[in-house]
């Protein structure tokens, strides 16, 4: 008796069809488990006693922050076309 993959009939979508919130979706969870990696290697560290207090001054004086204006104004623009796709189906019989 043979098993059929669970994924049969699924079908994924590639990069290149790939809409704007597949993008926005995969690069928030991107930066999710970074920071979860990250969390957790500093973690380790500071039970080994392994960092600094400059290196922690360092990390916690980071300049970049995790989410740009930019980021917003996307997240934002995405949202609104969304509404507005969505007003314009209600309006379909």
């Amino acid at each position: 008796m043979s098993t059929q993959p669970a994924t049969r009939g699924v079908r994924r979508a590639t990069p290149q069809h790939f809409d704007q919130r597949d993008r926005l979706i995969l690069a928030l969870y991107a930066q999710l488990k970074a920071e979860r990696e990250t969390r957790v290697a500093l973690e380790e560290a500071l039970e080994n006693g392994v960092l600094s207090r400059e290196v922690l001054q360092a990390i916690v004086s980071d300049p970049i922050p995790a989410i740009t204006s930019d980021d917003i104004a996307g997240i934002e623009r995405v949202l609104a076309e969304d509404a507005a796709r969505a007003a314009l189906n209600a309006g379909d019989p």
